[in-house]
């Protein structure tokens, strides 16, 4: 009796995927989804640099095809465009003296909102140090995040990973308090810094649709991908070509991301509210995930699917992916549970020594505990196209990239109806 009641509980989870995946057929199909990756890595975009106006063209198309499909725009907004603003920091001059000796202008790094800046022992800074035995990016994040006035001294130990704090200078508000890195661990009693930088103000755009939920609505389910790349580089040109087209990145996920929102609002049985976004400035920042992931609550969030690169086979060959933070939650497990019967299969991220769980846009949301995880198949060691040039439309496996797509549609059925919720990210081992 026990094996008769196995075999027809078998029977039944094959003939429910064969019937989801009938759907996934019909719905995704290889013809709509290279019209919007060729599109969306053609010439005519130029790369979609941020803050160029290529991007924006990209924006609208991308809210044309939310549009056709049928989404409503995020928070009822007249428009699927998420807009804001960003300011940037362009470095004019630093200097500075410790006790009468002065620091090298590369040993000092200066955030702030302010055009020019004067420290002084009188100003009021506090001072704190990141020694050698703190974990470097962590300390200079929290510093970051407390927005105070004050002066961090660096252990010269970091000597290597100093220079990376300039990338917070495209990281501000028009409320940066100012923060002042100099590399060098000892206190000063006596000192004067002074900056001047050109503060602009720079508009930025997410593109968002929505699926509103049924009996679950104030329930998240977000699909992402980011639709910005390098743009054009004229002196990085490679035979001739200056366009970096972002074929596999990130125009592979943005694809992703729009083919999944036109298959879950056709079968429109979503008990969850689908959240779909394609990022702005992911290159230079993460910017449009962090401006985005503000407008939740955390917890009402029950799982991100980020897409990140996927048009390309990964090391296992055809029908597989990996997911960053496997381990993390239980997310991986459930996936891979709704996709039995079927030969695709999702791995752990084998890249783990690049800590691609917290580069990507799932990163800000994953940090909160949510179970945000990017889905990838790129060969992180071995990428020949990555970053340059030669990530163009002809280097894709089409015909992978659109199973792949099938797999997260398949593979995230029980999340999206509320029959499973992911366990969360533990938020007090996050690096």
């Amino acid at each position: 009796m026990k094996k008769i009641t196995v075999s027809l509980l078998l029977i039944s989870s094959l003939i429910s995927f064969k019937l989801v995946a009938q759907d996934a057929n019909a719905i995704i199909n290889k013809a709509e989804t290279e019209r919007i990756e060729k599109y969306l890595s053609s010439d005519e975009l130029e790369g979609r640099k941020t803050f160029s106006k290529a991007i924006d063209k990209a924006a609208d198309f991308i809210a044309n095809e939310f549009k056709q499909a049928g989404l409503k725009t995020f928070n009822s907004n007249d428009t699927y465009l998420q807009k804001f603003t960003r300011m940037s920091a362009r470095f004019i001059a630093a200097s500075g003296s410790f006790d009468g000796v002065a620091v090298d202008t590369k040993n000092l790094i200066v955030i702030t909102a302010q055009p020019t800046v004067t420290i002084t022992e009188n100003s009021g800074y506090d001072i704190v140090k990141i020694n050698k035995e703190d974990n470097f990016g962590l300390t200079a994040r929290k510093v970051i995040m407390a927005n105070k006035n004050v002066i961090v001294l660096v252990d010269e130990s970091f000597a290597n990973m100093f220079g990376r704090l300039v990338q917070m200078k495209s990281n501000i508000t028009a409320q940066q308090k100012t923060i002042v890195f100099v590399l060098g661990s000892l206190t000063p009693t006596k000192y004067t810094i002074e900056a001047t930088h050109k503060i602009e103000e720079l508009a930025l755009a997410n593109v968002v649709g929505v699926i509103p939920g049924k009996s679950l609505p104030n329930e998240y389910v977000i699909f992402s991908g980011h639709y910005d790349h390098l743009g054009i580089n004229g002196a990085k040109a490679i035979n001739g070509d200056s366009i970096y087209n972002g074929a596999n990145d990130d125009a592979a996920g943005t694809t992703a991301m729009i083919m999944l929102s036109k298959y879950f609002k056709k079968l429109n049985n979503n008990e969850r509210t689908l959240v779909f976004v394609a990022f702005t400035a992911e290159e230079v920042g993460g910017f449009g995930a962090q401006y985005f992931s503000k407008q939740f609550d955390p917890l009402t969030v029950k799982a991100m699917f980020n897409l990140e690169m996927i048009g390309t086979e990964s090391k296992w060959g055809k029908n597989s992916a990996y997911i960053t933070g496997y381990e993390k939650t239980n997310m991986g497990e459930i996936l891979q549970k709704n996709l039995e019967g079927s030969a695709f299969k999702f791995y752990p991220d084998p890249y783990t020594d690049q800590n691609l769980f917290y580069r990507s846009d799932n990163a800000t949301l994953a940090r909160l505990g949510v179970p945000a995880h990017t889905i990838s198949t790129s060969k992180m060691d071995s990428e020949p196209n990555y970053h340059k040039p030669s990530d163009q439309f002809e280097t894709l496996d089409m015909d992978n990239m659109n199973e792949i797509i099938k797999a997260i549609a398949i593979s995230s059925k029980s999340i999206i109806s509320g029959k499973d919720t992911p366990s969360r990210v533990d938020t007090t081992q996050l690096k």
